[in-house]
């Protein structure tokens, strides 16, 4: 089975959300834990920077910098209330 972009950007994007004004991830830890779920063979760290290059370039998710870079959801998104 293999994975494609759009099901690795839909799982980060509820990453995100879950932990949005509980924790911020930074990418590493988005990619870290795509890799662990899907499995090395079918999601390396390429294709998890396309998959963020896709969440940010769609508008579903900013990076912020507060001491470091993090991926987070954009303010003035409903999924951020």
């Amino acid at each position: 089975m293999s994975v494609s972009e759009d099901q690795v950007a839909e799982a980060m994007y509820a990453m995100i959300k879950e932990y949005h004004g509980k924790r911020n991830l930074k990418a590493l830890d988005l990619s870290k834990a795509m890799i662990e779920k899907f499995g090395e063979e079918e999601c390396d760290k390429k294709f998890c920077k396309k998959a963020i290059r896709q969440l940010i370039d769609s508008g579903r998710c900013t990076y912020s910098y507060v001491g470091g870079s993090y991926i987070v959801l954009p303010p003035d998104s409903p999924d951020a209330r």
